[in-house]
């Protein structure tokens, strides 16, 4: 690597760190400290942003086109906030359309540019971002019976605590990805979809999901026989997060694109950090709602 590249790798890295710091403390500040509706909104003007990236992923070029897309995406959020009773019943049809969507990603040989509007993209976009929007506010209000997360001795509530640390899951799975997949290489995960993922970097991250399975289960409840039903969420949790990356990433390889959009320096666009989170949400909710169920 030349002295320039090497200048250039680190600025962009300073860049990168410079704007993680930055959103880092106030994503964890709207998630522990605002109230429900405050959160809500919160989360809808990060999904809403994803929308208006999205259009563009799917071929909706004009201004107008995209700006009615966005439109239709917070008429589904308006509609879930005054009709909560629908809420998790989606959830649970989007964790289907994820797990059927690890199923087709694996079978991607070839992509084929999309040149004009991809309907089927478009619509997906609708789902799956109302769903992570449907999945966040209901893990922001979750608190089963018994699981006061003793450790945090009142400091948050659970749904928050909840929350935060489904964040922190996918932020450090991510980064055990990355170094695992530097350290040791070999094959690729989904060469035609993301040639950087290696089979290593999933088993790093599926390592850090078994760690964080054990911290989820203490704190849910200490000394439960739920701490293995935790640790078995969280790496679905974290292999579903590989997964919607996947799924963006096959979005922008259809638009011969690499990021989503420009807004956050150093990292693209915003959808580009939120693609694991919207595949990685519902699934954390259902598994935390199956572990309720099973350990009351």
């Amino acid at each position: 690597m030349s002295g320039g590249n090497v200048v250039t790798a680190a600025g962009a890295l300073r860049v990168r760190t410079a704007t993680a710091f930055t959103l880092g403390p106030l994503v964890m500040a709207a998630v522990l400290w605002l109230p429900a509706p405050g959160f809500a909104v919160f989360i809808a003007l990060v999904i809403l942003v994803g929308a208006w990236e999205w259009s563009g992923l799917t071929g909706i070029a004009a201004r107008a086109g995209r700006a009615a897309y966005v439109i239709l995406v917070a008429g589904g959020l308006a509609g879930l906030w005054f009709a909560p009773q629908w809420r998790f019943g989606l959830v649970v049809v989007g964790g289907a359309w994820w797990a059927i969507q690890s199923v087709l990603l694996a079978r991607v040989r070839r992509i084929d540019p999309r040149l004009g509007l991809d309907g089927a993209g478009a619509l997906s976009g609708l789902l799956v971002l109302c769903v992570a929007w449907a999945a966040l506010v209901e893990l922001h209000a979750f608190d089963p019976a018994g699981a006061a997360l003793v450790a945090l001795h009142g400091f948050v509530a659970a749904g928050p605590a909840l929350v935060l640390f489904l964040l922190l899951l996918i932020w450090f799975a991510d980064s055990a990805a990355y170094f695992a997949g530097r350290r040791w290489g070999g094959t690729k995960l989904a060469p035609v979809l993301s040639p950087g993922k290696t089979r290593a970097g999933v088993y790093g991250a599926l390592a850090l999901a078994g760690v964080g399975g054990l911290a989820l289960g203490y704190l849910l409840a200490p000394g439960s026989g739920g701490t293995w039903s935790a640790v078995l969420v969280c790496a679905v949790t974290v292999l579903m997060s590989v997964v919607g990356d996947l799924y963006e990433s096959l979005l922008k390889r259809r638009r011969g694109v690499k990021d989503s959009g420009q807004l956050l320096p150093g990292h693209g666009g915003l959808l580009d950090r939120i693609d694991s989170l919207t595949a990685a949400a519902p699934l954390f909710l259902l598994g935390l709602t199956l572990i309720a169920v099973v350990n009351p």
